[in-house]
């Protein structure tokens, strides 16, 4: 629960409210909104009229002089039990005044001045010192709150990605925990509607930067590649002892090129290839 224990002033016809904020939404200290609608016991009326789940009891508050006490605090949904239950005819009024005035500055701006408080603070060089000190202390709080809710929605952004990355994957192939072949994968991309041949998979490798197409290290991965994990290479012997290298899809890498294929980024290259094998 974030509780800012900083409480804020308002002025209703020259009787004082205490507001302070519990997750970002304003509660209202309970004694205070029981007096301005006229119960002579305040603490009878928050137990009476104020539902559990809409008021909190012995939280800790500062008064003007910083000391703590602790106190009832109601929210909205409490604070209109009140008002409904209360004879008083300044109630509607007072309800009035809340909902257009106080509830909309405390969301949009976070503070509220009456004319009385601004005369006050531009008289007293040591209230407004204050005053500018705890606006200050609110900015900051906002802008680390939306730094922290910023990285929050980048992180779920990128799981959203890699879990579509798992289903595009899942729903093409069982995961397999071993290299495979380009020609293994090429089979793969058909079974799942990217039609294309061994040779034509080299080529879109190839084309794509993740394959050499040097003559010396023809259909070799590129070394980022290998060292993205998502290709490796054997060394192997012919039976008259020449030597070969094989290249080899990574599991990594077979996610990697399935859901790039199946997801239309090899599209341009896969026309390019097709085209230019139609000619051969």
């Amino acid at each position: 629960m974030k509780m800012n224990n900083e409480l804020q002033l308002f002025d209703f016809e020259k009787n004082q409210i205490r507001v302070l904020k519990i997750n970002n939404e304003p509660w209202f200290v309970g004694k205070d909104v029981a007096t301005i609608l006229g119960y002579s016991n305040t603490r009878k009326a928050l137990i009476d009229h104020v539902d559990d789940e809409d008021k909190k009891d012995g939280v800790t508050i500062r008064d003007s002089m910083g000391r703590s006490q602790l106190a009832v605090v109601i929210n909205e949904s409490g604070m209109y039990s009140l008002i409904l239950s209360s004879k008083l005819p300044n109630a509607k009024k007072f309800k009035r005044w809340v909902t257009s005035e106080v509830l909309p500055a405390i969301r949009k701006e976070g503070a509220y001045i009456t004319d009385d408080k601004a005369m006050q603070l531009m008289s007293d060089p040591q209230e407004l010192g204050n005053f500018l000190l705890t606006i200050g202390n609110r900015v900051k709080a906002l802008e680390a709150e939306k730094k922290e809710l910023k990285d929050t929605n980048a992180k779920q952004a990128a799981k959203i990605a890699r879990d579509a990355d798992d289903v595009v994957f899942a729903k093409a192939i069982r995961y397999s925990h071993h290299a495979i072949p380009v020609g293994e994968l090429a089979e793969i991309l058909t079974q799942n509607g990217f039609v294309i041949g061994r040779n034509q998979l080299f080529q879109l490798l190839r084309e794509e930067k993740y394959l050499s197409s040097f003559n010396h290290s023809w259909n070799v991965p590129m070394t980022q590649m290998v060292k993205r994990g998502l290709f490796r290479i054997t060394h192997n012997l012919t039976r008259d002892g020449r030597g070969y290298s094989q290249t080899w899809v990574t599991p990594k890498g077979q996610k990697h090129i399935i859901n790039k294929a199946l997801r239309g980024k090899f599209d341009d290259t896969y026309q390019k290839v097709m085209v230019s094998t139609l000619n051969v």
